[in-house]
C-alpha cells in the first residue's frame, strides 16, 4: 500500500471484523477447545516469525509471506474452525513487513489469516477430516485424509488469493484483471505441497509422539527455506550487477539507450527456438544486457560523436569487446557470457575483430548475440536515420546469414518473432523471469519524421566500407584475452558491421 488511504482502512476493518467473528466461538463459556495444543501452534508459528523482526537474523533467516503455512494448515487440520483462526494472529502482528505503512500491513495480514484458516478448517472438518486423522491407539485413514486435507489447502489457496488481490484492488487501485491476473496459478501448487506436509505434522502430532513430531517436520521445512533463500538472495545480488553495469553504459552512451535489454530478449528469443536449456538462456540473456559494456573504456567523445570516424577513433571503438572482458572477467556466474562479450563483433567469414575468428571457432553465444545485436541495431531510430520495420531488418539479416551471421541463429530469430512478435518495450534487468516470448505482437515501425542521412560507417550489417576508405579495418592493438592469446592483426576484407555504436 503506497498510503492506507481512505477505502483500505475501511477494507482492514472489514476484514478484522470478520476475524473477530471467526475466532468468536472460542470466547464462549464452555467452548471445547483443546487449549494445549492451541498454545503450543500459536507460540510455535510465533517463534517462527520472530527472527525477521530482530538485525541479527534479518540478513541470514529467510521469514517471508508463506514460509510457515504448513503450520497454519496443520493447525486448520488438529483444531476447531475458531481455534485454528487465532494461530496466526500474534504471529502476523509481530512479523517482518517489507513496506509502509508497517502498522495496517500487519493488522491486515493477521485478519487475513485468521479469516484463510478459518475457512479451511471448516472445510477439513465438514470433510471429515478430524476422524480421519486417527488418535492414540488408532491410526490416519489413509488415503482418504489426504482429500479433505487438499480440499483445506484448495480452500486456503482460493480465499487467500481473493483476498490478496482485493487489496490491491482497494489499496492500490489496480485493475482486478491486473490484481488477480496470475496470483492462483501461482499459489496453487505451493499451498497444495504446504497442506501435505500440514497433513504429515497432523498426523504425527496424533501419533504416539505427540507435539514434539512438529519438530521433525518444521526442521526440514526450514532448513529449504533458508536454502531457497539464499539462492534467490544471490539471483537478487546478479541482477544488481548487471543493473549497475548497463546503467552506467546507458549514461556514458545515452545514444544506445534501452539497445542492450532488447539485444537480451532478442538473444532470449533465438534461444528459446534453439531449445537451450533454462540455466543457458538466463545466461545468455545476461550476455545480451552486457555485450556492450566494453564502452566504458572507450571515451565518451568518440561515442557522441556526429561526424564520421577516423581510422584511429575506429580503432578506439573496436577494442571495446575487449575492454567489456576485462570488466567482467571476474563475475563467475556470467559463465559463457563472457565469451560472447569478447567475440559478439566476429563474422563466420573471418573479417571481423578483435581475432578475425571463422566459423564455428566463434562460441554460440556470441553467434546469437550477434544476430541479436544487429536485428535490433536496424530496428532502433537513431537521431541519424529512422528504424528499419522488422521484415526488412530480417530479410538484411537472411542477406548476411553465412558471410557476417551464422544462418541457424538468424533462421533461429525469424521462426520466434513469427511466433511472438517484436516490441520496441523492453523489460527491466531486475526482472525474476525474462520475458516469455518477444513481449508482445506489436511490430516495432520506425518512427515518424524526415530521416538524417548515416554518416559514414553507419548502415547495415553488409553495407559497403565508406566512400573514401579502405575497405580495411586497422590493425587493434588491445589486451589479451585472458586465455594468452594476443590480438591478432586483422587482414584485408570484407567490413565489419559498419553501425560502429552497436
Amino acid at each position: 500500500m503506497r498510503a492506507t488511504r481512505g477505502a483500505a482502512r475501511g477494507y482492514i476493518l472489514v476484514a478484522v471484523v470478520g476475524a473477530l467473528c471467526c475466532v468468536f466461538p472460542v470466547l464462549r463459556t464452555g467452548a471445547e477447545i483443546p487449549w494445549f495444543t492451541l498454545a503450543l501452534l500459536t507460540g510455535l508459528y510465533l517463534v517462527c516469525e520472530l527472527p525477521g523482526r530482530f538485525p541479527f537474523f534479518g540478513g541470514s533467516v529467510p521469514i517471508s509471506a508463506g514460509s510457515f503455512f504448513p503450520l497454519l494448515l496443520a493447525a486448520a487440520f488438529l483444531l476447531p474452525p475458531a481455534a485454528a483462526a487465532l494461530v496466526a494472529v500474534p504471529g502476523s502482528l509481530v512479523g517482518r513487513v517489507e513496506q509502509p505503512p508497517a502498522a495496517a500491513r500487519r493488522v491486515w495480514r493477521a485478519a487475513q489469516l485468521a479469516v484463510t484458516v478459518w475457512a479451511a478448517s471448516t472445510v477439513h472438518a465438514l470433510l471429515g477430516g478430524t476422524a480421519a486423522l486417527g488418535g492414540t491407539g488408532t491410526g490416519p485413514d489413509l488415503p482418504y485424509a489426504i482429500l479433505p486435507a487438499c480440499a483445506a489447502a484448495l480452500v486456503f489457496s482460493l480465499v487467500l488469493t481473493a483476498l490478496d488481490g482485493s487489496i490491491l484492488v482497494v489499496a492500490e487501485r489496480l485493475p482486478p484483471g491486473r490484481a488477480w491476473g496470475g496470483l492462483l496459478s501461482r499459489s496453487l501448487g505451493p499451498h497444495l505441497v504446504h497442506g501435505l506436509a500440514g497433513l504429515m505434522m497432523a498426523v504425527l502430532w496424533r501419533g504416539p509422539y505427540g507435539p514434539l513430531s512438529a519438530l521433525i517436520v518444521l526442521l526440514p521445512m526450514y532448513i529449504s527455506c533458508w536454502v531457497f533463500a539464499q539462492y534467490h538472495r544471490e539471483h537478487a545480488a546478479h541482477r544488481a550487477t548487471i543493473r549497475a553495469l548497463v546503467q552506467a553504459v546507458d549514461i556514458k552512451d545515452t545514444y544506445t539507450r534501452g539497445h542492450s535489454e532488447r539485444v537480451g530478449r532478442a538473444s532470449v528469443i533465438i534461444a528459446r527456438e534453439l531449445g537451450m536449456e533454462k540455466d543457458r538462456l538466463e545466461v545468455l540473456r545476461f550476455a545480451g544486457i552486457l555485450h556492450d559494456v566494453g564502452k566504458l573504456g572507450v571515451p565518451t567523445r568518440v561515442l557522441r560523436k556526429d561526424g564520421p570516424l577516423t581510422p584511429e577513433e575506429r580503432q578506439v571503438i573496436e577494442l571495446h569487446p575487449e575492454y567489456g572482458h576485462e570488466i567482467v572477467r571476474g563475475i563467475g556466474f556470467l559463465g559463457e557470457a563472457r565469451a560472447a562479450i569478447l567475440h559478439h563483433h566476429e563474422r563466420l567469414d573471418g573479417s571481423g575483430y578483435p581475432y578475425g575468428l571463422r566459423g564455428r571457432e566463434i562460441p554460440e553465444f556470441a553467434r546469437v548475440v550477434a544476430v541479436a545485436d544487429a536485428f535490433d541495431a536496424m530496428t532502433s531510430t537513431r537521431s541519424y536515420r529512422r528504424g528499419r520495420p522488422v521484415p526488412a531488418a530480417l530479410e538484411e539479416l537472411k542477406r548476411c546469414a553465412g558471410t557476417q551471421f551464422d544462418p541457424q541463429m538468424v533462421r533461429a530469430l525469424v521462426r520466434g518473432l513469427e511466433r511472438h512478435g517484436w516490441s520496441a518495450v523492453t523489460a527491466g534487468v531486475t526482472a525474476d523471469e525474462p520475458p516469455a516470448d518477444g513481449g508482445g505482437a506489436e511490430t516495432l515501425r520506425p518512427q515518424a519524421g524526415p530521416a538524417r542521412v548515416p554518416p559514414p560507417g553507419r548502415g547495415a550489417p553488409c553495407h559497403r566500407p565508406p566512400q573514401g576508405g579502405t575497405g580495411r579495418m586497422p590493425p587493434a592493438r588491445s589486451p589479451r584475452d585472458g586465455t594468452g592469446r594476443p590480438a591478432r592483426t586483422q587482414s584485408p576484407g570484407p567490413q565489419p558491421p559498419a553501425d560502429r555504436r552497436r
